[in-house]
C-alpha cells in the first residue's frame, strides 16, 4: 500500500473551499472510484483553520501513477491554482515491523 499525505495551505478559508468544491464537483468520487484507490479523505487540523489535510492511499505505485496521468489531475490543478493552494507532500510508509505493533492499540 501506497499513502500519501498532502497538507494545503490556504489563507482565508480557501483549502476548506477547495475541498468543498472537490466534493461538489464530483472529482472526490471519481477518485475513489479509480481502480487501485484505496481511500481519499480530508481532515481539517482543529488548531489551524488555513489548513487542510489529504490522506490518499494506493495499492499500489502503478495504480497511483494511472491517477497521476489521469484528465482529473489537470481539474485538481485548476483547482489549487483557483484557490491559490500551497503544498507539503509525504510518502508515508505503513507500520509492518513488529516493535511498531506495540504502540498501536487496535
Amino acid at each position: 500500500m501506497i499513502v500519501i499525505q498532502l497538507l494545503y495551505r490556504g489563507n482565508h478559508g480557501k483549502a476548506k473551499a477547495f475541498a468543498e468544491e472537490m466534493l461538489s464537483s464530483g472529482l472526490v468520487a471519481n477518485i475513489r472510484a479509480e481502480a487501485g484507490n484505496l481511500g481519499y479523505d480530508y481532515f481539517f487540523p482543529m488548531e489551524d483553520p488555513d489548513a487542510l489535510l489529504l490522506v490518499d492511499r494506493w495499492e499500489s505505485q502503478a495504480s497511483l501513477d494511472a491517477h497521476h496521468a489521469s484528465p482529473m489531475m489537470g481539474q485538481i490543478a485548476a483547482l489549487r491554482e483557483k484557490y491559490d493552494l500551497h503544498m507539503v507532500v509525504e510518502k508515508l510508509t505503513p507500520i509492518a515491523t513488529s516493535a511498531d505493533e506495540a504502540f498501536i492499540r487496535r
